[in-house]
Protein backbone atom coordinates (compact mmCIF):
# COMPACT_ATOMS: atom_id res chain seq x y z
CA UNK A 1 0.00 0.00 0.00
CA UNK A 2 0.85 3.59 -0.38
CA UNK A 3 1.19 5.35 2.88
CA UNK A 4 1.74 9.15 3.09
CA UNK A 5 0.19 12.14 0.96
CA UNK A 6 -3.58 12.06 1.31
CA UNK A 7 -3.41 8.15 3.21
CA UNK A 8 -3.26 4.75 2.39
CA UNK A 9 -3.52 3.72 -1.17
CA UNK A 10 -2.78 0.24 -3.41
CA UNK A 11 -0.73 -2.44 -2.40
CA UNK A 12 1.90 -2.68 -4.50
CA UNK A 13 2.65 -5.42 -7.48
CA UNK A 14 -0.07 -5.73 -10.20
CA UNK A 15 -2.42 -3.20 -9.22
CA UNK A 16 0.17 -0.17 -9.09
CA UNK A 17 1.84 -0.01 -12.51
CA UNK A 18 4.76 1.78 -14.11
CA UNK A 19 2.84 4.97 -14.26
CA UNK A 20 1.28 5.56 -10.80
CA UNK A 21 5.25 4.88 -9.53
CA UNK A 22 6.10 7.52 -11.63
CA UNK A 23 3.16 9.44 -10.16
CA UNK A 24 4.59 8.68 -6.28
CA UNK A 25 8.19 9.55 -7.64
CA UNK A 26 8.05 12.44 -10.09
CA UNK A 27 10.76 14.18 -11.54
CA UNK A 28 10.79 18.17 -11.25
CA UNK A 29 10.08 19.90 -14.80
CA UNK A 30 12.94 21.95 -14.61
CA UNK A 31 16.29 22.28 -12.45
CA UNK A 32 18.78 19.56 -11.36
CA UNK A 33 17.50 16.94 -9.15
CA UNK A 34 19.37 14.73 -7.63
CA UNK A 35 18.38 10.77 -6.39
CA UNK A 36 19.91 8.00 -4.72
CA UNK A 37 18.49 5.07 -4.98
CA UNK A 38 19.46 1.91 -2.68
CA UNK A 39 18.44 -1.13 -0.60
CA UNK A 40 19.51 -2.09 2.89
CA UNK A 41 18.52 -5.01 5.39
CA UNK A 42 17.21 -5.02 8.58
CA UNK A 43 20.72 -5.15 9.81
CA UNK A 44 21.77 -2.14 7.80
CA UNK A 45 23.68 -4.19 5.14
CA UNK A 46 24.12 -3.09 1.43
CA UNK A 47 24.60 -6.16 -0.02
CA UNK A 48 24.06 -9.97 0.75
CA UNK A 49 26.43 -12.53 1.84
CA UNK A 50 27.72 -12.38 -2.14
CA UNK A 51 28.68 -8.52 -1.61
CA UNK A 52 25.42 -7.64 -4.14
CA UNK A 53 22.93 -5.45 -3.58
CA UNK A 54 20.68 -7.93 -6.14
CA UNK A 55 20.74 -10.58 -3.32
CA UNK A 56 18.86 -8.43 -1.20
CA UNK A 57 16.12 -6.80 -3.41
CA UNK A 58 12.79 -8.19 -4.61
CA UNK A 59 10.46 -7.98 -7.45
CA UNK A 60 8.88 -5.27 -6.06
CA UNK A 61 11.79 -3.37 -5.11
CA UNK A 62 13.40 -3.79 -8.81
CA UNK A 63 9.93 -2.55 -10.02
CA UNK A 64 10.46 0.98 -8.45
CA UNK A 65 13.97 1.03 -9.24
CA UNK A 66 12.93 0.45 -12.99
CA UNK A 67 10.39 2.26 -13.21
CA UNK A 68 11.96 5.32 -11.47
CA UNK A 69 15.92 5.04 -13.10
CA UNK A 70 14.08 4.66 -16.13
CA UNK A 71 13.19 8.35 -16.71
CA UNK A 72 16.31 9.63 -15.31
CA UNK A 73 18.73 11.46 -17.55
CA UNK A 74 21.93 10.26 -15.83
CA UNK A 75 22.67 6.84 -13.56
CA UNK A 76 25.92 8.34 -11.28
CA UNK A 77 28.34 5.72 -9.32
CA UNK A 78 31.26 5.22 -8.35
CA UNK A 79 34.25 3.09 -10.17
CA UNK A 80 34.05 0.24 -6.90
CA UNK A 81 30.05 0.11 -7.42
CA UNK A 82 30.79 -0.86 -11.48
CA UNK A 83 33.55 -3.07 -10.18
CA UNK A 84 31.35 -4.94 -7.59
CA UNK A 85 27.69 -4.48 -9.79
CA UNK A 86 28.89 -5.38 -13.07
CA UNK A 87 26.17 -2.80 -14.72
CA UNK A 88 24.61 -4.43 -17.62
CA UNK A 89 24.01 -2.13 -21.02
CA UNK A 90 21.72 0.82 -20.64
CA UNK A 91 19.31 0.67 -23.48
CA UNK A 92 15.91 2.53 -24.52
CA UNK A 93 12.45 1.31 -23.60
CA UNK A 94 9.98 2.08 -26.43
CA UNK A 95 7.67 2.30 -23.69
CA UNK A 96 9.48 5.47 -22.34
CA UNK A 97 10.18 7.09 -25.69
CA UNK A 98 6.98 9.34 -26.67
CA UNK A 99 7.43 10.46 -22.59
CA UNK A 100 11.31 11.29 -22.96
CA UNK A 101 10.70 12.99 -25.78
CA UNK A 102 8.17 15.26 -24.49
CA UNK A 103 10.43 15.90 -21.60
CA UNK A 104 13.64 16.57 -24.30
CA UNK A 105 15.20 14.04 -22.87
CA UNK A 106 17.83 11.51 -24.79
CA UNK A 107 16.63 7.98 -25.88
CA UNK A 108 17.65 6.69 -22.52
CA UNK A 109 19.62 6.80 -19.20
CA UNK A 110 23.72 7.75 -19.41
CA UNK A 111 25.40 6.02 -17.86
CA UNK A 112 28.31 8.16 -15.61
CA UNK A 113 31.03 6.73 -13.59
CA UNK A 114 33.41 8.75 -11.45
CA UNK A 115 37.21 6.91 -11.69
CA UNK A 116 40.28 8.73 -10.25
CA UNK A 117 42.36 5.85 -11.76
CA UNK A 118 40.01 4.92 -14.93
CA UNK A 119 40.27 1.62 -13.48
CA UNK A 120 37.59 -0.31 -14.93
CA UNK A 121 35.83 -3.59 -16.01
CA UNK A 122 36.75 -2.49 -19.87
CA UNK A 123 35.28 -6.29 -20.64
CA UNK A 124 32.03 -5.60 -20.03
CA UNK A 125 29.26 -5.24 -22.47
CA UNK A 126 27.99 -2.05 -20.65
CA UNK A 127 30.23 0.04 -23.05
CA UNK A 128 29.39 -0.78 -26.10
CA UNK A 129 25.84 -1.88 -26.07
CA UNK A 130 24.17 1.10 -24.23
CA UNK A 131 22.41 3.13 -26.36
CA UNK A 132 24.08 6.08 -25.44
CA UNK A 133 27.70 6.09 -24.77
CA UNK A 134 28.97 5.85 -21.12
CA UNK A 135 30.28 9.34 -19.67
CA UNK A 136 33.55 8.42 -17.27
CA UNK A 137 34.67 11.36 -15.52
CA UNK A 138 37.93 11.42 -13.67
CA UNK A 139 40.64 14.00 -12.63
CA UNK A 140 43.55 15.69 -13.76
CA UNK A 141 45.90 12.87 -12.35
CA UNK A 142 44.58 10.18 -13.96
CA UNK A 143 47.59 7.83 -16.08
CA UNK A 144 47.92 8.96 -19.77
CA UNK A 145 47.96 5.33 -20.77
CA UNK A 146 44.80 4.65 -18.58
CA UNK A 147 43.25 7.62 -20.27
CA UNK A 148 43.86 6.37 -23.50
CA UNK A 149 42.41 2.75 -22.74
CA UNK A 150 39.54 4.54 -21.70
CA UNK A 151 39.29 6.38 -24.74
CA UNK A 152 38.52 3.60 -26.96
CA UNK A 153 35.04 2.71 -24.94
CA UNK A 154 33.91 5.66 -23.42
CA UNK A 155 33.83 9.51 -23.45
CA UNK A 156 36.24 10.76 -21.05
CA UNK A 157 35.91 14.38 -18.78
CA UNK A 158 39.01 15.42 -17.75
CA UNK A 159 37.91 17.74 -14.45
CA UNK A 160 40.39 20.09 -12.31
CA UNK A 161 38.60 18.91 -9.47
CA UNK A 162 36.55 16.03 -8.19
CA UNK A 163 33.71 17.83 -6.03
CA UNK A 164 30.27 17.37 -6.09
CA UNK A 165 29.05 20.10 -7.35
CA UNK A 166 31.76 20.13 -10.07
CA UNK A 167 30.45 16.79 -10.85
CA UNK A 168 26.87 17.38 -10.95
CA UNK A 169 27.56 20.89 -12.80
CA UNK A 170 29.31 19.15 -15.76
CA UNK A 171 26.60 16.29 -16.16
CA UNK A 172 24.10 19.03 -16.36
CA UNK A 173 26.13 21.11 -18.88
CA UNK A 174 25.58 17.76 -20.88
CA UNK A 175 21.94 17.97 -20.37
CA UNK A 176 21.62 15.42 -17.61
CA UNK A 177 20.29 17.38 -14.81
CA UNK A 178 18.18 14.42 -13.68
CA UNK A 179 20.22 12.19 -11.85
CA UNK A 180 20.07 9.04 -10.12
CA UNK A 181 23.25 8.24 -7.43
CA UNK A 182 23.57 4.92 -7.57
CA UNK A 183 27.03 4.67 -4.88
CA UNK A 184 29.07 4.13 -3.66
CA UNK A 185 28.85 5.45 0.42
CA UNK A 186 31.68 7.51 -0.19
CA UNK A 187 29.96 9.35 -2.95
CA UNK A 188 26.84 9.73 -1.83
CA UNK A 189 27.92 10.93 1.61
CA UNK A 190 30.05 13.44 -0.66
CA UNK A 191 26.96 14.91 -1.86
CA UNK A 192 25.30 15.03 1.33
CA UNK A 193 27.58 16.52 3.07
CA UNK A 194 27.50 18.90 -0.35
CA UNK A 195 23.78 19.34 0.68
CA UNK A 196 23.60 18.78 -3.13
CA UNK A 197 21.45 15.39 -2.97
CA UNK A 198 18.08 16.35 -3.26
CA UNK A 199 16.20 12.50 -2.61
CA UNK A 200 16.66 9.16 -0.88
CA UNK A 201 14.86 6.35 -1.99
CA UNK A 202 15.40 3.77 0.34
CA UNK A 203 14.33 0.20 0.34
CA UNK A 204 14.29 -1.71 3.45
CA UNK A 205 14.23 -5.12 2.79
CA UNK A 206 13.04 -7.75 4.78
CA UNK A 207 16.06 -10.20 5.79
CA UNK A 208 19.28 -9.99 7.90
CA UNK A 209 22.71 -10.26 5.95
CA UNK A 210 24.63 -11.87 8.33
CA UNK A 211 28.50 -11.14 8.31
CA UNK A 212 28.29 -8.88 5.36
CA UNK A 213 29.66 -5.36 6.26
CA UNK A 214 27.25 -2.43 6.41
CA UNK A 215 26.67 0.33 5.12
CA UNK A 216 29.17 3.20 5.93
CA UNK A 217 30.54 6.41 4.20
CA UNK A 218 33.09 9.02 5.20
CA UNK A 219 32.14 10.58 8.52
CA UNK A 220 30.18 13.97 8.07
CA UNK A 221 30.02 17.60 9.81
CA UNK A 222 26.61 17.14 10.52
CA UNK A 223 23.86 15.76 10.35
CA UNK A 224 21.60 15.97 7.47
CA UNK A 225 17.62 16.14 7.98
CA UNK A 226 14.78 14.56 5.23
CA UNK A 227 11.50 14.50 5.36
CA UNK A 228 9.86 11.09 4.64
CA UNK A 229 7.14 11.87 1.68
CA UNK A 230 5.74 8.45 1.17
CA UNK A 231 5.97 4.64 2.25
CA UNK A 232 5.21 1.70 -0.83
CA UNK A 233 4.99 -1.84 0.50
CA UNK A 234 5.41 -4.80 -1.46
CA UNK A 235 6.61 -8.57 -0.71
CA UNK A 236 6.93 -7.19 3.19
CA UNK A 237 9.76 -4.57 1.68
CA UNK A 238 9.05 -0.48 2.73
CA UNK A 239 10.47 1.40 -0.10
CA UNK A 240 10.25 5.00 1.34
CA UNK A 241 10.86 8.36 -0.37
CA UNK A 242 12.63 11.10 1.85
CA UNK A 243 13.40 14.57 0.29
CA UNK A 244 16.05 16.72 1.39
CA UNK A 245 14.43 19.42 4.04
CA UNK A 246 14.40 22.58 2.37
CA UNK A 247 14.54 21.49 -0.94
Amino acid sequence: MLLGGDGPDDALGTDLDAGRIRDAYPWPDEGRWVRAMMVTTLDGAAGGPDGLSGSISSGADREVFGAVRRLADAVLIGAGTMRAERYGPMTADPSDAERREADGQAPAPRLCVLSGTLDLPWGEDVWSHSTLTPLVLTGGDAPEEALSAAREHVEVCVLDELSPATLLDTLEQRGLRRVVCEGGPGLLSAMVEAGLLDEADITLSPVFAGGTVPSSGPEMGSVHGFALRHVLTGEDCLMMRYVREGA
